[in-house]
């Protein structure tokens, strides 16, 4: 059964209205036709089962014939601030953690960050992450897509108020391991906040502001590995130790 993402606000009673961009997909690419049953997610964790009743120029209608939670979430809820990165790798690390579960991302200015362009772009980088977050989303069955939010300064990430059960920075001075210090946790664990720098990693400076505010640094072991490997592999290990990866499918 076709696949569609909507928004929550699509969705009213048992009604579900498709915009614009999935009312093309659904009829110009798939050529789905009144009648024929879709799948839809609200982006929030809800699956609704829908029989489409009406196919327009810009819009397509349906009717919801059943609804569910979504199968596909993990219960820890994990936060990855990370470092921009030059070019496009920061596409590419959206996508792969949108894989892995994450719940939201959240780009970040910092002391070694190779590109600083005017912040009017990053705006338009900002809808970019969020499309990319989108089509991962639903290439892979997820029924929450994460949120990537605008980009902000390490010292304003810091000051923020975030709720998290373990909070990290990735950082290659670091006496202890990622895996010893999820070993050593205890408690139960829902929520992570991971931190990952942009190509040369944190500034001694700002791991201390992190350190400073309950951030413990983690070290990956005695390789180095580039910044758009190291988040996808602290998330692997959250999501292996805490979350559902490696679990049977639901």
């Amino acid at each position: 059964m076709s696949r569609f993402h909507v928004r929550p606000e699509a969705v009213e009673a048992d009604r579900v209205v498709f915009d614009e961009q999935e009312t093309r997909h659904l009829a110009r690419v798939l050529r789905l036709a009144p009648g024929d049953c879709v799948q839809v997610v609200d982006g929030r964790g809800t699956e609704f089962t829908v029989r489409l009743e009406s196919i327009g120029g810009r819009t397509a209608a349906g009717t919801i014939l059943a609804r569910s939670s979504s199968a596909t979430e993990s219960l820890l809820a994990i936060t990855l601030a990370q470092g921009i990165p030059k070019g496009d790798k920061m596409e590419w690390i959206v996508r792969t953690v949108t894989e892995l579960g994450v719940t939201r991302v959240v780009p970040l200015m910092t002391e070694r960050a190779i590109v600083r362009p005017e912040p009017g772009r990053w705006r338009d980088r900002a809808r970019r992450w969020q499309r990319v977050a989108k089509e991962a989303a639903k290439q892979c069955g997820r029924g929450v897509i994460p949120s990537v939010e605008a980009l902000r300064s390490i010292e304003e990430f810091a000051e923020t108020r975030w709720e998290a059960d373990v909070r990290l920075c990735l950082w290659e001075g670091a006496r202890r391991g990622l895996s010893e210090i999820l070993d050593a946790t205890r408690g139960p664990v829902a929520s992570a906040l991971l931190v990952v720098g942009p190509e040369g990693g944190l500034a001694r400076r700002e791991v201390e502001t992190l350190e400073a505010r309950g951030f413990t640094s983690a070290g990956l072991g005695p390789r180095i590995l580039r910044t758009e490997t190291a988040g996808p592999v602290a998330v692997s290990l959250l999501q292996a130790r805490f979350g559902d990866l490696g679990a049977a499918r639901r």
